[in-house]
């Protein structure tokens, strides 16, 4: 899920969408779980929305050479960014980062590393930013997405971090969409069911697919449970 930014001064950020058959086929790869995949599953959603990480600390100043210079580099990264530049955008946000640390450029070069596909590296920014700015929702729905895609998925970490998310921006619902299908990959159904009927409340359309599918997965296993349940009283 792409971030939610408002394009303005020197902030941008992804927020990416899980979809919750490509969630589900991880875990499933990995952890051995008995996830049912959708035949021909979505490929991740690609549409960025666009919600500023903030530029300065509380504690800037305009008077810091340092800190303005660090300001200049994440501008000019995120022109480039805005550009398709990501290799040069990236170079920016490292510098700005080696210049001023905040969570900011940190969390920007996150962004980055994660276009590049480079998983660990968007991991390790991103967990340094939070370090700094613990209340960032996007910070913790992006780290949580990366151990999702992340060669050696961290489904665990990823509710972890989601659900700290949902918990800073109850009401948003891309975050819940992303919590409801982790929640779905690891087989959590009955509370991926409320985050997914919450999304759908909030105008997310396509989680009317995926209430029909969780539902339809807790059917079954009642009726298996049922089933298992009669041939242990015989």
């Amino acid at each position: 899920m792409f971030a939610k930014v408002p394009f303005h001064l020197v902030r941008a950020s992804t927020r990416i969408y899980i979809n919750a058959c490509r969630a589900s086929s991880l875990v499933a790869r990995n952890y051995g779980s008995s996830i049912s995949v959708l035949a021909n599953p979505a490929v991740m959603g690609s549409s960025i929305y666009r919600r500023f990480a903030s530029s300065t600390t509380p504690h800037s100043t305009a008077s810091d050479p340092a800190e303005v210079e660090a300001m200049n580099c994440l501008e000019q990264g995120t022109r480039l960014l805005e550009e398709g530049d990501v290799e040069g955008a990236k170079r920016l946000y490292a510098r700005s980062a080696e210049m001023h640390r905040n969570a900011s450029s940190l969390y920007n070069l996150g962004v980055t590393y994660y276009h590049l596909k480079d998983f660990d590296a968007a991991i390790a920014s991103w967990q340094e930013s939070i370090a700094l700015q613990p209340d960032s929702p996007d910070a913790h729905t992006n780290l949580a997405n990366a151990y999702i895609l992340s060669p050696l998925p961290r489904p665990d970490l990823a509710l972890h971090h989601l659900r700290i998310a949902s918990s800073l921006a109850p009401q948003d619902p891309e975050i819940a969409f992303n919590l409801a299908a982790v929640l779905e990959a690891t087989e959590n159904l009955e509370e991926s069911l409320e985050y997914y009927e919450k999304c759908l409340a909030h105008g997310i359309e396509r989680a009317k697919m995926h209430i029909r599918n969780v539902k339809a997965k807790i059917l079954a296993q009642r009726v298996q449970s049922a089933q298992s349940s009669g041939q242990s009283d015989e």
